[in-house]
């Protein structure tokens, strides 16, 4: 089961702990078939673990309102089933081999059978936010529609005209903001906490879902123990934008020749990889890049000021917190 981890309230903790119990119940409820292939592979990646951060987000942010309500837990597992679902078909167009430290899988079993159990997540995902209202339904349907725009605009990736950072981050926002501001939103929404706290946290869980993501970007080169899930070096070798490597793109300098030329691509020799890391650890670009990233944070902070002042707010400034001690 994912951590939790600590706050400063433990009766919040525990009723977070609680409620993170309940949604590994219904998620492994949720991906059980009858056919024995798509029960095994449609668990493959829930039994390989995962942060749970978008639940997590969701229960704190019913702290609003009323953290009972029935349909807390099932709008938090339709946005976890619904994350599921994009890491399947994110491993197909990437040609992943590994996921969470395990094979892939389509790696495991085949690119089809990744795709079909995506489909059949996103399948139970919206059978669930079937029974929570249509202005449900209606959310889900704009963030899936996010999600899909996201990802094309990366696989197409920026036209001439278009500024390379900004399209990198604005598949950010669409990827992983998205979803993080959904699951924040629901927690608030099936809460009753009102539509004024609603909406300041629907902007949160975008702009800490944005700074999170960026900040792995940061690990990917900053880090030996891979706190992101991923070798250190991970994107280096698979040629995929970084905001690190977007930054030095962006403003080259001196003696940047060899390192912009490296970047430009996939990085097959691992010695070159190890050089770039090396060289990227050096480069002005890597504090620029904390520097973005704190100022998300910050950001996120900021928008806290209008929610009530309590427990469950305290965690939420924890997690911008946590967003920045990542960098190291």
């Amino acid at each position: 089961m994912a951590s939790v981890g600590s706050f400063a309230d433990g009766a919040l903790e525990q009723r977070v702990s609680d409620g993170v119990t309940r949604v590994e119940d219904l998620l492994a409820r949720s991906v059980h078939s009858p056919e024995p292939l798509v029960a095994e592979a449609s668990s493959h990646l829930l039994q390989a673990g995962g942060k749970r951060f978008r639940p997590l987000l969701a229960l704190l942010c019913a702290e609003f309102g009323d953290p009972a309500a029935p349909q807390i837990v099932p709008a938090a597992v339709v946005v976890e089933l619904t994350h599921l679902a994009t890491l399947y078909h994110d491993d197909v167009m990437d040609e992943a081999s590994m996921r969470r430290g395990a094979p892939s899988a389509n790696a495991r079993w085949d690119n089809s059978v990744a795709i079909l159990v995506g489909d059949f997540l996103f399948a139970r995902a919206s059978s669930l936010v079937a029974d929570l209202g249509p202005e449900a339904v209606r959310i889900q349907a704009e963030t899936f529609a996010r999600l899909v725009h996201g990802q094309l605009r990366e696989t197409l990736g920026p036209g001439p005209e278009d500024d390379r950072l900004q399209h990198y981050l604005s598949v950010v926002a669409d990827k992983t903001g998205s979803l993080i501001a959904t699951a924040a939103r629901f927690g608030a929404m099936m809460s009753g906490a009102g539509p004024d706290v609603e909406e300041t946290l629907l902007e949160f869980g975008e702009r800490i879902g944005i700074a999170f993501q960026l900040a792995d970007d940061i690990i990917d080169v900053a880090s030996d123990a891979g706190d992101s899930g991923k070798v250190p070096g991970t994107d280096l070798r698979e040629g995929v934008p970084t905001l690190p490597t977007l930054l030095v793109q962006a403003s080259p300098v001196n003696g940047d020749e060899r390192l912009r030329e490296l970047l430009a691509g996939p990085i097959a020799d691992e010695d070159d990889v190890q050089w770039v890391i090396r060289a990227l650890r050096e480069h002005p670009a890597m504090d620029e890049a904390r520097a973005y990233v704190r100022a998300e944070a910050d950001a996120a902070r900021a928008l806290l000021a209008k929610l009530p002042v309590g427990a469950a707010r305290d965690a939420l400034d924890e997690i911008c917190t946590r967003a920045t001690d990542r960098l190291g």
